[in-house]
């Protein structure tokens, strides 16, 4: 569904992103952990076209897309084209990025009415059965301020879904809301990978990842390094960066609670 292949980004003399290859299958869902500054959103955002790479290939459904070499010459996607990609892959970001003069019901019909081209009348009916999806029809007509940051966050779930996307990128969603807030959202993303939705996941949320993924990656300067299935990864982590990075999770969290959620999700 969606590969990368040998991606390399820089921000000025800064280099974000190394060399980075990764397959993401149909249906699969991928957890991207790691440190802040690691590169996590960015590849993302590359993902998304959000931000152009300097070297490397996407492919998105089996073509490469956006920039890219083909017969020995450089090809540039049009506007029309990224955007026909965008709407195959879906973002969902840690800020919401809801309208806010708009309600709730309309944030969710916009990207189909003026992008997809539906008619407002099934763009309706399809917003109204998401929120009632992620059980927010009861505040179809409310504004973005009326709600907690975990409504508005499930609300950008459905406004994402809205375009019946093939995937879903999750850039730090959980990372905003109060602690009483997370599980609203982790609850729909689980549904979400329950039905076989293709996620990528940037998340620290551990117990998440070690739940639901079907495959876990872990990102340091820039590097993917190491990935396996989630028991593999952690509790018997191959590459000392990545048992370096859990053993300060597993410290932070007996600092915070008293009691590791780390310790719980390698039980």
């Amino acid at each position: 569904m969606i590969r990368l292949d040998r991606i390399n980004k820089s921000f000025g003399n800064h280099h974000v992103l190394k060399d980075i290859s990764l397959t993401i299958g149909r249906g699969e869902v991928v957890c991207v952990i790691g440190p802040s500054g690691s590169g996590k959103s960015t590849m993302l955002r590359c993902i998304n076209n959000m931000e152009s790479i300097d070297s490397g290939t996407i492919h998105i459904d089996e073509r490469p897309v956006y920039r890219y070499e083909q017969h020995g010459k450089i090809v540039v996607d049009s506007e029309k084209v990224v955007e026909a990609i965008r709407a195959k892959v879906g973002m969902v970001f840690q800020s919401f990025n809801l309208f806010p003069h708009l309600t709730v019901r309309d944030n969710v019909t916009i990207g189909p009415v003026h992008v997809l081209g539906r008619p407002h009348s099934e763009a309706t009916g399809l917003a109204e059965a998401l929120l009632d999806k992620v059980g927010l029809l009861f505040k179809a007509n409310a504004y973005p301020h009326e709600l907690s940051g975990g409504q508005q966050q499930r609300v950008a779930i459905a406004r994402a879904l809205a375009m019946q996307p093939k995937a879903i990128l999750f850039d730090e969603v959980t990372s905003a809301l109060d602690p009483e807030l997370v599980g609203e959202v982790l609850r729909v993303m689980r549904a979400l990978a329950d039905e076989g939705m293709t996620m990528i996941v940037v998340t620290h949320e551990m117990g998440f990842a070690r739940e639901v993924a079907d495959r876990v990656v872990f990102m340091a300067d820039g590097r993917i390094v190491e990935e396996g299935k989630p028991a593999d990864v952690f509790t018997a982590p191959r590459q000392p960066r990545t048992q370096d990075f859990l053993r300060s999770v597993l410290e932070r969290n007996r600092e915070l609670s008293g009691a590791t959620s780390l310790e719980k999700i390698q039980a």
